[in-house]
């Protein structure tokens, strides 16, 4: 198989042996695929390590003989956003979660949009929690095992008023009228859900709920490892709470917020 400009966007890049690379990109028309780039670490390839830095849009060459395809060019098509903070750990989630779930050599066309969509919008400075959440939607959509957000499990029209469990396997589930404080964590409303759905404009308040169910169901698809960036967002909090600590459990509450507007 050869790969002749291939439009792909880079996802991870580790070092192999002295002066190679294996790295990983969602390319437009043959999804993820394995690289092998050899003798690119040498003083006269510093445009072709910029090339294949993460989250790069990058076109490239390469020939495939096996489970890696070896690399012979590649050229950067834009200058990739420039993100610090809370952006960078987004866009660290955004490239971890699609290594994670996008496989390899499976077509995957919308997922590509997806990804530069949200790339983009990252870079942008828009707000992150909702784009993410958008991004977990149509990636699970490009698998197969996405929702209709509108509809529950019974086919009823969403309630805004109501409280929702995602079923992996069944769908949106109405829950009780209990209102406990694991319902109000762990279930979003319809309200959310319809936002979702249409990418309309979600309440801020109904976001924190949604992150947890999201990431409960995505942790099913995961195998049950979670993911490194969850790790470093939840590190970051604990740091932050201490940094600012105060009589009043107030900076605890700002850094966890924080750190959910960033995963």
């Amino acid at each position: 198989m050869r790969y002749v400009a291939e439009p792909a966007y880079v996802l991870h890049v580790r070092p192999w042996r002295e002066t190679s690379l294996l790295v990983e990109v969602l390319s437009a028309e043959h999804g993820r695929l394995g690289l092998l780039a050899r003798g690119v670490r040498g003083p006269r390839q510093q445009a072709l390590r910029a090339a294949l830095a993460p989250l790069q849009s990058i076109r490239f060459d390469a020939v495939q003989r096996g489970e890696l395809a070896r690399l012979t060019s590649a050229e950067a098509i834009d200058v990739a956003p420039r993100m610090q903070g809370d952006a960078a750990l987004s866009a660290f989630y955004l490239n971890e979660l699609t290594l994670r779930l996008a496989p390899r050599q499976d077509p995957q066309p919308e997922l590509f949009r997806a990804y530069g969509r949200t790339r983009a919008l990252i870079g942008a400075g828009a707000p992150l929690a909702w784009t993410l959440r958008r991004y977990e939607r149509d990636l699970l959509d490009a698998l197969g095992v996405g929702f209709d957000w509108a509809n529950d499990a019974d086919g009823q029209a969403v309630d805004p008023a109501a409280r929702y469990r995602i079923d992996p396997d069944g769908g949106l589930r109405r829950t009780g009228q209990s209102g406990d404080s694991r319902e109000r964590l762990h279930h979003p409303t319809g309200r959310v859900l319809l936002a979702l759905a249409g990418d309309g404009q979600p309440n801020e308040d109904d976001l924190p709920a949604l992150r947890r169910a999201m990431r409960e169901l995505l942790m099913r698809h995961l195998g049950g490892r979670g993911l490194r960036a969850w790790d470093m967002a939840s590190e970051l909090a604990r740091i932050e709470s201490r940094d600012q600590a105060s009589p009043s459990s107030s900076a605890e509450s700002t850094a966890a917020e924080k750190r959910e507007r960033a995963e």
